[in-house]
C-alpha cells in the first residue's frame, strides 16, 4: 500500500475517529462512575471499534498488506487484554500476556520500512525506564510466576517504544512523530497500573488509566502508515 492511499484514507474516516473517541471516552466515563454493566460494554467496544476503523481503511484502499495486519493483530491482542482485566476475578497474568503479544505485533508495525532500533539512544533510554520501573515494583512482586511475567512484559513494551522513537527520528513526519507519542502514553499507561497495583493506589488511577491508554491507541490507530524503505545518505566526498 502506498503512504499516499493510506493518507487520503485516514481523511475520509473522520466519523470511525470521533465514534472512536467517544466510545472511549464512556468507556473511562463508566469505570470512574463505577457502573459495571455499562463498562463491560463500552471497554472492548473500543477496541472493536478502532478494528473496524484499520479493516475499513485496508478495504477502501483493496490493500490488506503486512503492515495493516500487524496493526489489525496488536489490536486484537489487546482486545483479549481489555477483556480478561476487565472480567471479575484474577485475571492479570492472561491480561498482561495478551498485551505483551500486543507489542510484538506493535514492534513488528513499527518495524516496517525502517531498520531494527534505529536510534540506540531512545533503545538505552527506554530499556533504562523499564529496569528503573521494575526496580520501583519489586517489593509488591510475592509471586514468582509474576515476577518473570513482570519482567517479560516491562522488556517488550520498552523494545516496543524504542521502535516507535526510531521510526520517528528515522521518518520525521508528523504521523510517525505522533505513533511515538502515542507508544510513551502506553508506556506511561502501564506504569500507572503497575503503580497502582503493586506500589501503592493511586487517586482516580481508571480516569488516569483509561485515558492515557486510550490516547495512546488512538493515535497510533489514527497516524500509523506505511512508509517506504528508508535508505542511508550516501557519504559526502571530496571533489
Amino acid at each position: 500500500m502506498s503512504r499516499r492511499s493510506h493518507t487520503s484514507m485516514a481523511g475520509r474516516s473522520p466519523r470511525l475517529v470521533l465514534l472512536l473517541i467517544l466510545v472511549a471516552a464512556l468507556s473511562t466515563a463508566t469505570s470512574v462512575l463505577d457502573l459495571p454493566a455499562l463498562h463491560f460494554v463500552f471497554k472492548p467496544l473500543v477496541m472493536l471499534v478502532a478494528i473496524v476503523a484499520v479493516a475499513a481503511r485496508a478495504y477502501s484502499t483493496g490493500d490488506g498488506g503486512r503492515f495493516d495486519s500487524y496493526l489489525l493483530a496488536a489490536l486484537a491482542a489487546s482486545l483479549a487484554g481489555d477483556v480478561f482485566l476487565m472480567l471479575p476475578g484474577n485475571y492479570f497474568i492472561p491480561g498482561l500476556a495478551s498485551f505483551l503479544v500486543a507489542h510484538l505485533f506493535y514492534i513488528a508495525l513499527f518495524r516496517q520500512g525502517v531498520p531494527w532500533f534505529p536510534s540506540r539512544r531512545a533503545l538505552a533510554g527506554t530499556l533504562g525506564i523499564g529496569t528503573a520501573m521494575y526496580a520501583w515494583v519489586w517489593g509488591g512482586l510475592a509471586d514468582p510466576v509474576l515476577k518473570v511475567a513482570v519482567a517479560a512484559y516491562v522488556s517488550v513494551i520498552a523494545l516496543m517504544v524504542a521502535q516507535a522513537i526510531g521510526r520517528a527520528a528515522t521518518v520525521r513526519d508528523a504521523a510517525a512523530k505522533a505513533v511515538g507519542l502515542g507508544a510513551c502514553v502506553f508506556m506511561l499507561s502501564d506504569a500507572l497500573i503497575a503503580v497502582n497495583r503493586f506500589v501503592q493506589p493511586l487517586p482516580l488511577v481508571s480516569l488516569w488509566v483509561l485515558a492515557s491508554y486510550y490516547t495512546a491507541q488512538i493515535l497510533i490507530v489514527h497516524n500509523a502508515r506505511p512508509v517506504g524503505p528508508v535508505v542511508p545518505a550516501a557519504p559526502a566526498t571530496l571533489a
